[in-house]
This record gives C-alpha cells, structure tokens and sequence, in this order.
C-alpha cells in the first residue's frame, strides 16, 4: 500500500509543478538581488541579511525563509487534503477499503507519502538554493593572511581556511558543521510542516472535499499568525502550531541557540500526536458506505 502511495505522489505532474514552483521563488529573488543590486551591501541590514550577501552558501537559509511562512504550508496542505477526502470525491475509497488492508495501514500509507513529499520539496529547496546562492552571490572570499584587513576579518568571524560558511553570528563553520546544521534544519521543518500535514489530515477524515480540508487547515495556521502577534494572546502565544516556526534559523548561529528549537520541536510533536489520533479515531469509525 505504502509503495503504490508512493509511485502515485510521484506520478502525479502536481507533485511537481507544485515542487518547482516553491524553487523558483528563491531562485526569482537571488537573480533579481544578484542584477538589481538593491540589497544593501554587506555589513548594512539585519545581521541575516549581511551573513547571506557575503556567502553564499548561507542562501538555503534564506530560501527556506522565504518558502515557510506561506507557500510550503500551502503545498502540504493539498496534499494532505487530499490524502482521504479526494479518494472519497474520487469514488476510490470504498473500493480501496474492500480490500484487506486496513484503515490504519491506510492512513498510514498516506501520512508516509505526505512525509515523503515534504522531505523532497525541503531538501530539493535546499540544493537549488545552494547552487542558486553560490553561482549569484558567490561563496565567502577569505583574506589571505598579510593582506590588509585579515587580521580584522578573522576577529570578527570571518571565514577561515579550511571553513565552508560563515554562521550568522560570525564565527566560521566547517564543511561538515554546515551539512549538519543544513539537515538539522531540514529535519525541523519536516516536523514543523507534519503539524500542518496532521491538521488537514484530521479534517480530510471530517469532511469529502480536498479543498475544504486543505483551507480549513490554512485557516488554523491564518489564526495562529494572528494569534502570534496580539498582545493580548500573550498567555497562549508559546502553543501556538506557527510560533516557532523559523526557530530552525538558530541552527545557522555558532554556537547553535537550542531553545527554540527544543520548544518548537516539542510543541509540533505534540500537534502530531493529538491530531494524528483524531484523524485515525475519526476515520476508524467513519461510515464510507453513504
């Protein structure tokens, strides 16, 4: 059951479509700062900004930025949507069910393939990215020792020989420090992403629209933004499934901030578990006859 999932996720030209076009935003925006030059140079702007300009190696950092608050939740979504309240539309899902497989191994072929397409959309972000950042912004030049302003550049955590990034709080990171810390973060999305993936799972077992699943779920992360910046929502803003979100940030610092990361971590977890449950107590007794 899991492999057919997984040859129809792979299958489907949506699953691609829907890939490439989460890539060409960063790719978009590296071109047009790499021709306009309307960044601000390095050493002006946020401390992010700064470290991405001057390597740019860093640029995966930036593009999952750019791709998370909006358009990777999206992608998840009809996904998930469509896990079981699209073979409902469809009419497939009585047949599929007659056959001895289980409503559980069913539920469970489809949270695999969701988990499948979120690691491929990261990890496919993360390589364009990287070869986008290095070819545009070019990688971090360090300054040969004599020269003029080496001395500065070392104290301020420039990049060294033998170091693969600068990390965003200046001192340099390693080859393998870097591929580390790139799938740490890679890792933290994926269960950042898989909260999402459990709520619209959950309301695809309630309901037999894909699409109604899919926005009631960016309904539920819509309000948790809202939620995040009212001051008065301050007693329940540390719970809610976006709050911590772009903690994975703090992987790229040296050394790495684990708080928010441990938090965030924890708090999608938890949204994992409860949903998950929901979604299989839901669908375990749900009438697939009418």
């Amino acid at each position: 059951m899991i492999a057919v999932e997984l040859r129809k996720l792979v299958r489907r030209p949506r699953t691609w479509i829907s890939i490439g076009l989460i890539c060409a935003l960063p790719v978009a925006v590296a071109i047009f700062v790499s021709v306009s030059h309307l960044a601000p140079p390095p050493g002006q702007g946020t401390a992010f900004l700064s470290a991405i300009l001057q390597d740019g190696s860093l640029y995966p950092a930036a593009a999952l930025a750019l791709v998370l608050p909006v358009f990777l939740p999206v992608a998840v979504a009809v996904v998930a949507g469509d896990a079981v309240a699209g073979e409902a539309t469809a009419g497939t899902l009585r047949y599929l069910l007659i056959r001895p497989i289980g409503r559980t191994r069913f539920l469970v072929a489809k949270l695999v393939t969701i988990i499948m397409f979120v690691l491929i959309a990261v990890v496919t972000v993360a390589i364009t990215s990287y070869l986008t950042g290095v070819l545009l912004l070019g990688p971090a030049v360090p300054a040969a020792v004599g020269q003029p302003g080496a001395g500065q550049q070392l104290q301020t955590g420039g990049v060294q020989a033998g170091s693969a990034a600068t990390s965003l709080s200046g001192p340099p990171l390693t080859a393998l420090q870097l591929i580390e810390r790139v799938g740490g973060t890679i890792a933290f999305i994926t269960v950042s992403m898989l909260g999402v993936a459990a709520i619209v799972l959950f309301l695809s077992t309630v309901t037999d629209s894909a699409l109604g699943s899919a926005l009631g779920g960016l309904a539920v992360l819509i309000g948790s933004e809202v939620l995040a910046t009212l001051d008065a929502a301050a007693s329940i803003r540390p719970y809610v499934p976006t709050r911590y979100w772009l903690a994975w940030i703090d992987f790229f610092r040296q050394p790495i901030f684990w708080r928010d990361i441990q938090r965030g971590f924890g708090i999608q977890v938890v949204y994992v578990a409860v949903f998950l449950a929901a979604a299989w107590a839901n669908f375990g007794t749900k009438d697939i006859t009418t």
